[in-house]
Parts: C-alpha cells; structure tokens; sequence
C-alpha cells in the first residue's frame, strides 16, 4: 500500500477528522440563456443513465451543457446535508432534463472515506447512487460506528493489507451498514481484499487535489472551473439556473 494510505490510517484512529468538511463564501456568476431541455433515450430518464468516469461515477446526459461534478466525503455531516437538500430536485430538475450531468468522486478525508468509497464503487455503476445516497442519508447510521474507538481496529492495523481493510470495516461497522442495504458479505470482503480498490480512493483525492485544489468537501466544479464558496444546494442551485438550466 502507498505510504500516505499508510500515515493516514495510523494517524486517524481517533475521532472523525472532519477539518475539511467546512463553509465558504459565494461566488456571483452573469446570467446566461436558458438551456433547451434533452429527451432522454427511450424507456428510461437520464438519471438512470450511468457510467464510470475516471475517479468518480457519472449519471446523466453525456452530452450535457453543464457538467457538475461533486467532491465528497461520505464522513461529512456538510456532505450529507448537501445530498439531503438536494437528493429530489438535482436529479428531477436539473439532471432528469438533460441540461445537467453529475458526477460524484468519493474523497477521503478520514480512512473510514477509504473503506467505504471502496466499498460503494466495487458495486458497479447501476448500485453506486443509491448506495451513495444511503450513506448520506442515513450518515447518522453510518457513522456511529467510526465516532468511538473500537475494540480491535488497533490489532486490526497489523494484519497484512489484503486483510487489514477487511477487519477494519468489521470493527467499523462499515460491513454491516452496507449489508443492511443489500450489499452481499462476500462481495465486502472481496472488495476490499484487493488494497487497489481501497487505494483508488486516495488516488482520486490526490487527483482532486492536484487538478482543483480541493481542501474540503462538498466541492463542486462546473464545466471544469471550481464553484468558489459554494458548499450547499442552495447557492448551488442558484448557480446551475443562472448558468441556464431554469
């Protein structure tokens, strides 16, 4: 395993580090023309149109004039309310249209982002949405778990990797969330037997990092340019109709 997966997870064993969930200002964008909607391919809305792209899962029209995309941290309480504000109206308004794609990178900012991006993406594309939104929906659950220290992660930490991420799910209560939502034992397992997949999730934050400078999560980007400031539906929103899709 790389050595930065390696200090992160012997350095944040404790409570949740959850510095880069945060705030910012707002960014003012002129408006532009509306966007004419786009009929989705027969028999299906665009939103159920899904695909892998690099680090992250795209689910809409791949032609779509405005592409957002969506860095965020399955730990983070700003992430979850960001997909409980927008869950309904992102992907009827905005996606469902087909003026919108949308692509969420899973970001790590504690090991538990590691473990479970890993384990949302090893379901394949058509289980990654409903299984992501599970996670920020019902974040409470999911969390309760990681925000107490364990009885095992530290003898965990010294099994050899292909075992390591598998008892630390285990200790984490990560294993029995996603079991719970219909994710098969031994796909867990398999999943994260493999470090690589673990490790795709650092990899795409370090790629997030590197491309866009992002230091907190949630963190949009727009056309390839980073939303400034905006961390919430609201003002997210705002910027998508005045981009056009209204």
């Amino acid at each position: 395993m790389t050595a930065s997966l390696r200090i992160a997870l012997l350095s944040s064993l404790g409570a949740l580090a959850l510095a880069g969930c945060g705030d910012g200002a707002t960014d003012p964008s002129k408006e532009q023309s509306v966007v004419a909607k786009v009929a989705p391919p027969a028999g299906k809305s665009w939103s159920q149109v899904v695909r892998v792209d690099g680090d992250g899962v795209v689910m809409g029209n791949p032609d779509a004039p405005i592409k957002l995309e969506e860095y965020g941290a399955f730990t983070c309480g700003h992430c979850a309310q960001f997909a409980k504000d927008s869950h309904e109206e992102l992907k009827r308004d905005f996606v469902d249209t087909g003026r919108v794609s949308y692509k969420l990178t899973p970001f790590m900012l504690h090991p538990v982002d590691a473990i479970s991006g890993a384990i949302v993406k090893c379901t394949g594309p058509d289980r990654f949405f409903p299984l992501a939104d599970a996670t920020f929906l019902e974040h409470e659950a999911f969390i309760a778990g990681a925000s107490k220290p364990q009885p095992g992660i530290e003898d965990a930490m010294k099994l050899p990797p292909a075992q390591r991420f598998v008892a630390l799910a285990k200790g984490w209560g990560i294993d029995q969330f996603y079991q719970q939502r219909g994710v098969p034992a031994a796909t867990i397992q398999a999943c994260l037997s493999k470090v690589e997949n673990v490790e795709a999730i650092e990899k795409g934050t370090n790629n997030a990092v590197e491309q866009h400078q992002i230091n907190s999560t949630p963190s949009f980007v727009i056309n390839g340019q980073v939303a400034e400031g905006i961390n919430g539906w609201g003002p997210l929103r705002d910027r998508l109709r005045t981009m056009g899709a209204r």
